[in-house]
């Protein structure tokens, strides 16, 4: 008969399409994939400049953001590159983009924030005179936590000293020791090095010789070097800056070797 059916089936029904219907729930789907593409964009569209500090991982570059009594925003970028090479530059700050002077046409210099930094980038070619030869500025810049910041860290090593001087030692390594946990991603070679010895010998104080071995492990290859080995290793500059860090290495694993 007509009105079998296999078990389990369901009547079949027959729709006919209507122009009118289809086009409506095409503009239906539209609508919904433009709200839903405009709500994704949203976070991205959220994000602006903030006055403030920011570091490059590894400490070479540092870019301040300042706000004026206009609103106009300021700029200046500090880099150190390989011997001892650098860059300077600072300006105004319009929708994000840069303009400066330069010797053959502008360097634009564009800026896109994100949620953990500024995203750097420029017309390489055209602002190279704003760098020595081995240094740039293209990079990310991260927002480092409160006790990151550079004037911070730099207060904090203060303390440490003060700490030391009046031969209150665990308390001196309870004030240095975060910058290395907290902070070393942000630190530079020559700055992270200083903090290590100084925490070493403190350790040395206290009695830790493992702790001292331990946080001086990082530099112990480098110090075990001749300074010809250096040479060969780094750019003359970048050497001879280190040595003196190396040196004291050397000095302070000989202090705590177990007795």
């Amino acid at each position: 008969p007509a009105s079998a059916r296999l078990p389990g089936s369901s009547p079949r029904t027959h729709r006919e399409s209507h122009p009118d219907v289809d086009a409506l729930r095409m503009r239906e789907r539209s609508l919904i994939a433009l709200m839903l593409t405009l709500l994704c964009s949203v976070p991205a569209a959220a994000q602006k400049l903030v006055p403030g500090d920011y570091v490059t991982e590894g400490g070479w570059g540092n870019l301040t953001l300042r706000q004026d009594k206009s609103g106009t925003l300021h700029f200046s970028i500090e880099t150190v590159g390989a011997n001892g090479h650098s860059c300077s530059l600072e300006g105004e700050l319009r929708d994000g983009r840069a303009i400066l002077d330069a010797l053959d046409e502008p360097c634009v210099i564009v800026m896109e924030p994100t949620a953990e930094g500024v995203d750097v980038k420029a017309d390489r070619e055209a602002c190279r005179s704003y760098c020595g030869a081995r240094a740039g500025f293209e990079s990310f810049y991260f927002r480092p936590p409160a006790a990151c910041a550079q004037r911070t860290m730099a207060r904090t090593r203060s303390a440490f000293q003060r700490l030391y001087d009046a031969r209150k030692f665990a308390d001196a390594k309870s004030t240095l020791a975060p910058l290395l946990t907290q902070c070393e991603r942000w630190l530079d070679p020559l700055t992270k090095g200083r903090i290590r010895n100084d925490l070493a010998v403190t350790l040395h104080k206290l009695g830790d010789l493992a702790g001292c071995r331990a946080v001086l492990e990082p530099l112990a290859d480098d110090a075990a070097l001749s300074e010809d080995e250096l040479l060969e290793l780094y750019p003359p500059f970048d050497a001879e800056s280190l040595m003196p860090i190396l040196r004291a290495t050397q000095t302070n694993l000989k202090l705590c070797r177990e007795k």
